[in-house]
C-alpha cells in the first residue's frame, strides 16, 4: 500500500536533515568544478547552515581562482612558446584538483577544511 503524500512528505523532509547526508551535501560541494555549481547556488540563495556556507565559499573561491588562471594560462599560451604555459596550465589542474581531494580528507577525519590565503578570502563571499 503506497504512503499517503504527506507522510511521504515528511519522510523526505526527515531524511534531509540526517547527519550523514547534510555530511554527503558537503563532499558535493567539494567535488572540483562540478561541486562549485551547487555551492555557488547555496550562496546566492543564502541558504544552509553555518559550515554548509563556509565549505561553499570556499569550493567557489577555489573554484574561481583555478578558473581565472586557467584563462590566463590559455591566453598566454597563444604565443611562440605555448609549452610552458600549457605545461602550467596542467600542473595547476592537477593541484585544483589535489587540493578539492585534500579539503575532502579533511572534511572525512571531521576537522574544519582549511587552506591559508583562500579561506580568508572565501570569507569576503557573502
Amino acid at each position: 500500500m503506497p504512503l499517503p503524500e504527506s507522510s511521504h512528505r515528511q519522510s523526505l523532509t526527515a531524511s534531509q536533515t540526517s547527519p550523514a547526508l547534510r555530511r554527503l551535501g558537503l563532499f558535493v560541494y567539494l567535488i572540483p568544478v562540478l561541486g562549485s555549481l551547487p555551492a555557488l547556488w547555496l550562496i546566492a540563495q543564502q541558504r544552509g547552515d553555518r559550515q554548509q556556507r563556509y565549505i561553499s565559499r570556499l569550493s567557489v573561491t577555489l573554484a574561481a581562482s583555478w578558473l581565472v588562471g586557467y584563462a590566463l594560462l590559455g591566453l598566454g599560451s597563444q604565443g611562440n612558446h605555448a609549452l610552458w604555459p600549457l605545461l602550467l596550465s596542467s600542473l595547476l589542474t592537477s593541484g585544483y584538483f589535489l587540493t578539492s581531494l585534500w579539503l575532502m580528507v579533511q572534511l572525512w577525519q571531521r576537522r574544519q577544511p582549511w587552506l591559508p590565503g583562500l579561506t580568508a578570502l572565501s570569507k569576503r563571499i557573502r
